[in-house]
């Protein structure tokens, strides 16, 4: 049975030890069949998992996962919230997912540290400020707050920024006040608890081997854990997506690389907005514990490491310090990789597939944190529904086939 979280159960387990916690989710064991499976534990499976239940009473869901429960690419990013993209079904997704970030804690009734700090997406071209000035008109007609601001309220928001870098000079930034950041970890912790409380099965150390079909539709998948059956499957696992969808019998357009960052040692507060610079490929925050954490682009080839790499630090780093010279004289605590799965116009995949039963979720690129709640609602309700919703329906397999991309290359190809 879940705990209340409270101010009240905080006193109470700290004057007995915090002995009386139960754990956040159990660990069953699996069983034969299911009515839907959620292949993924992350943030995106979990959310479609806990949606299925809170929107549409589904609560006989299997959520699979290979290794640990957030253990993929929900524990391997930098956390940035923000909707301020081009496209329209962009921004509807995206800007659903920010609203309900806001409410999450209250929601799941756990803590997600969702900080709405600010976003700020550095000017440093012509292009760019053309660019940006176009995104604000169209998020106006989306509904989305956000605005564009001077050099000199970038550098009352930021003060340690450099406005006349030697190759790059700031002549701008697009603003959402609304966006920031949340607790990673936190987030998935929080939907896998409330998913357990509803009844779902999250089943860890579950990796699936295969996908069983007959006359064309799903009815359940091979893990290391046995046969398990069920009406409906739904495959997250973001960088891994192209191998299950073979497992299923069909191709994705595709690719998976790696995305990098890494932390610096902890200092004293110095900046309190998330500031991405796309031009020189990073973006920077400071999280609670005082670590500057920093990011770039994607690798430029396909892989599946999570490791860091030197030349990607220096390519990074570099161009950071050009924008805020003090972070030279930080050492670097840690770095780590993720893998990520791009389509061509760098969009997502909501989708039913060529699998009767089957549904995928992927393509998120360096998008997918943001993007967790809004993907999980959209995902449910196509699968409780057996067809998109709103959310979703701009983001199926056919637009690739149609022709009618949703060019997001600019907003999400390289940074967050």
């Amino acid at each position: 049975m879940r705990k209340h979280h409270s101010a009240i159960a905080l006193l109470r387990e700290a004057l007995s030890g915090h002995t009386g916690w139960p754990r956040a989710w159990a660990s069953p064991l699996p069983r034969d069949r299911y009515r839907v499976i959620v292949v993924g534990a992350g943030g995106h499976g979990l959310a479609t998992a806990y949606y299925l239940g809170r929107n549409h009473g589904i609560t006989d869901v299997a959520v699979l996962e290979k290794g640990w429960l957030g253990g993929g690419n929900t524990g391997r990013n930098t956390t940035i919230i923000r909707s301020n993209y081009l496209q329209d079904p962009s921004a509807a997704i995206y800007e659903k997912s920010r609203e309900l970030y806001e409410g999450l804690s209250q929601d799941l009734n756990y803590n997600v540290m969702f900080s709405p700090r600010g976003v700020m997406m550095l000017a440093q071209t012509e292009h760019e400020v053309r660019g940006y000035l176009r995104t604000e008109r169209a998020n106006y007609l989306q509904g989305v707050e956000t605005r564009f601001i001077s050099p000199a309220e970038v550098k009352k928001r930021v003060p340690i920024i450099r406005l006349d870098g030697p190759r790059y000079p700031v002549l701008g930034a697009l603003w959402q006040a609304r966006a920031g950041t949340a607790r990673h970890d936190a987030v998935a912790w929080g939907y896998a608890r409330a998913c357990s409380a509803m009844g779902m099965h999250i089943i860890e150390n579950c990796a699936v081997t295969g996908v069983r079909s007959e006359a064309g539709q799903v009815t359940g998948v091979e893990t290391t854990r046995g046969p398990i059956g069920c009406d409906r499957l739904a495959i997250v696992v973001a960088g891994h997506s192209g191998r299950l969808a073979e497992m299923a019998g069909f191709r994705l357009p595709v690719e998976s690389v790696a995305l990098q960052a890494l932390v610096s040692e902890p200092i004293k507060p110095c900046m309190d907005v998330v500031v991405m610079a796309n031009t020189v490929h990073g973006y920077l925050s400071q999280s609670d514990k005082g670590e500057m954490v920093i990011g770039g682009g994607a690798d430029g080839f396909n892989n599946y490491t999570q490791r860091g790499s030197w030349h990607h630090i220096e390519e990074t780093v570099r161009a950071l310090v050009e924008t805020f010279p003090m972070l030279s004289r930080l050492k670097m605590l840690r770095q780590w990789g993720g893998i990520v799965d791009m389509t061509g116009d760098r969009s997502p995949i909501i989708s039913p597939t060529p699998l009767g039963g089957c549904y995928i979720n992927c393509g998120w690129g360096t998008g997918g944190f943001k993007a967790i709640p809004g993907s999980g609602w959209a995902t449910a309700e196509m699968i409780a529904g057996d067809t998109p919703g709103p959310l979703a329906a701009p983001f199926g397999l056919d637009r690739f086939r149609e022709g009618r991309f949703i060019d997001e290359s600019v907003a999400a190809g390289v940074a967050h």
